[in-house]
């Protein structure tokens, strides 16, 4: 017995082993497996960039004699409408505008037309890019329903580009429409009807397209709108036309120029001030605009007038002081006159205040200005002087514009130097007597190689007189020449920075850049700019050939 028992422990052991080595294996190979799992748990895939797409219509697009006023789109995924008031372009317009559903998301788009369709017309519905998918807002771009409430879908083309009259590029997007020449059609139709076609352009390339027309004779319109009724408003639209009658079809690309209208005469209710001071606002070109007192007034009464620098309105000074409940005055021009009534109110007198406008960093061909908020009338030179860092005193001569109420200050300047101004009391006198306090201002200049100058000859003038200017990268003005027979212009003591050229064609010879009007059929004078951004650099000098088309 003992050979067997012995046998069988050791089998028993054998057994065991084996379990104790098998075990780990098969533990090592569960987590291995647990392990590759983990591996592969699915991360969601790609990010989804497909557009939403269009599975049927109700009515179908491009449908003729068009008949309801419900118009279904279904799609393969839920979708949402986004900025579709801004994006979304009725042609021809419509009185109602039609609602449109879901606001939220949806599988479908509804349109409600709430409008009285015209016979035999054709109508687009451009979405624009407002259709988009509810997750990643994949944009479904430029999608355009089109029907017929007719017999065909009219599909005549217009083409063209939109540029601004001033500026190097049109600000946003740009309206552009058309007006059917009918036997009512008048220039004024733009003022007060909305248009028979209607388009946007495209995103930065300012140009357009206008489809799906039918033939017949047009007034190609272009606005940059502040209220997007395609309603033309002088006061805060830009306007661009083309002179002649556009007939369609036709296959000519025409280029619109945007401009701003200067606004039409008009002056406003004058406005006491202060005890001794009206103002008066107005509108448009004003150059002979007089206002003339009717009210009685005392015996040594006095008056003087001047115009606001930068904003379109005239300073009316009188003394002394009157009791009058009102006064009226009468505004003429040219070809206008008003009769205008300010109420009178009991206000304090202004006392003379002057302040320094430009003191600080000046160039050699520049003068230090003084503005006053009561008129001056007189300057004694003698109380002013001006040094330089060396304390030597140096030679200044003081003038009045007496148009703006801008005193100026007149002395030999150079490049590295200091200058202290000094205006003793008495210096400045204004209307009522009074004089100025002391005044002091600091002045000086910096090395002239701090600055880049430029040199511009321009090639293939049209005509003369141009005015060259140089403009920074917002569009101000910086420096201008005006040429009459020269072809080249210098600039100096420029700022380093970026800037641009532009050439106006002076046609009426003026000195300055006039724009268009719609009514009287004149576009703005002709502007070219300079291909390329002019980046001046300190202590450089620049020499540059401007090859007109």
């Amino acid at each position: 017995m003992q050979p067997l028992q012995s046998l069988n422990k050791f089998v028993y052991f054998c057994e065991m082993k084996r379990r104790y080595i098998i075990i780990p294996i098969l533990l090592l190979f569960s987590l291995s497996f647990i392990e590759c799992a983990k591996r592969g748990r699915p991360s969601g895939g790609k990010k989804d960039s497909i557009p939403p797409i269009i599975v049927k219509s109700n009515p179908e697009n491009y449908s003729i004699n068009f008949e309801g006023d419900e118009i279904k789109i279904h799609f393969d995924e839920y979708i949402k409408l986004k900025d579709l008031s801004k994006e979304l372009i009725i042609s021809p317009p419509l009185k109602y505008q039609p609602l449109i559903t879901p606001l939220s998301t949806g599988k479908f788009i509804k349109i409600k037309i709430k409008d009285t369709l015209k016979e035999n017309t054709t109508y687009s519905f451009n979405f624009g890019k407002s259709i988009v998918d509810n997750n990643e807002e994949n944009a479904f771009k430029y999608y355009k329903y089109v029907f017929s409430t007719g017999e065909y879908i009219d599909s005549l083309k217009l083409k063209g580009t939109i540029k601004d009259a001033l500026l190097l590029n049109p600000e946003d997007l740009t309206t552009v429409m058309l007006y059917e020449v009918t036997e009512t059609f008048n220039d004024s139709i733009i003022y007060k009807e909305k248009p028979t076609y209607i388009t946007t352009t495209k995103d930065s390339t300012q140009t357009f397209e206008l489809t799906n027309l039918k033939e017949g004779k047009y007034l190609l319109i272009a606005l940059k709108e502040k209220t997007n009724d395609y309603i033309y408003q002088p006061k805060y639209d830009k306007i661009g036309f083309v002179n002649e009658i556009i007939t369609i079809p036709s296959d000519s690309s025409y280029s619109i120029s945007l401009f701003k209208e200067t606004p039409e005469y008009y002056i406003a209710k004058p406005k006491h001030e202060g005890k001794n001071h009206i103002i008066f606002g107005y509108e448009g070109i004003t150059e002979d605009l007089k206002i003339k007192l009717q009210s009685k007034v005392p015996n040594g009464f006095k008056e003087y007038t001047y115009h606001e620098a930068k904003i379109d309105t005239i300073h009316y000074w009188f003394q002394p002081a009157v009791e009058n409940d009102s006064l009226v005055f009468i505004a003429t021009t040219a070809i206008y006159q008003d009769t205008l009534v300010t109420r009178m109110r009991d206000l304090y007198a202004d006392s003379l205040k002057i302040n320094a406008d430009n003191a600080g960093i000046l160039t050699p061909k520049d003068t230090l200005k003084f503005s006053a908020n009561t008129p001056i009338v007189s300057i004694d030179s003698e109380k002013i002087t001006v040094m330089n860092q060396d304390s030597i005193y140096i030679p200044v001569r003081a003038t009045i514009n007496k148009k703006y109420n801008i005193a100026a200050l007149e002395f030999p300047i150079k490049d590295t130097e200091f200058y202290a101004v000094q205006i003793l009391p008495g210096a400045f006198t204004d209307f009522f007597e009074n004089t100025n306090d002391t005044i002091t201002a600091r002045v000086r200049t910096k090395e002239l190689s701090e600055y880049a100058t430029l040199n511009i000859t321009l090639k293939n003038l049209e005509s003369f007189p141009v005015i060259v200017q140089l403009v920074n990268s917002k569009f101000k003005v910086v420096f201008e020449r005006y040429l009459t027979d020269s072809n080249s212009a210098d600039f100096e003591y420029i700022v380093p920075g970026d800037y641009y050229i532009r050439i106006i064609y002076d046609e009426n010879k003026n000195k300055i850049w006039d724009t268009g009007n719609y009514l009287q059929k004149l576009q703005p004078e002709k502007v070219i700019y300079y291909p390329k951004i002019l980046e001046a650099r300190p202590n450089w000098s620049l020499m540059e050939t401007f090859t007109l088309d």
